[in-house]
């Protein structure tokens, strides 16, 4: 994206939760929605985590992944986004 108010890919990743829980600013919220149809895996990553969810159900605030874990994880989705592996 070239637009400096657009959302960067990694940002969106960065603020999904916070898009489910409805916690988002309104203009942050807007350009989240606003990237989406641009973004096949954005949209992609936005529907696992609401399967996720669907499938695990919400977990309680004791048992939310640590930063260091969330980093962790943060930096593999980086990772596998940068160097996709070919399809089987």
């Amino acid at each position: 994206m070239t637009d400096t108010d657009d959302l960067a890919c990694i940002e969106l990743v960065e603020l999904v939760t916070d898009y489910l829980e409805d916690a988002l600013e309104p203009d942050v919220r807007a350009r989240f929605e606003q990237h989406l149809p641009s973004c096949p895996g954005c949209e992609e990553h936005l529907e696992q985590v609401r399967r996720t969810i669907q499938v695990l159900g919400a977990l309680p605030q004791d048992e939310r992944l640590s930063p260091q874990t969330r980093a962790r994880l943060l930096d593999a989705f980086r990772e596998w986004r940068a160097h996709p592996q070919p399809e089987a």
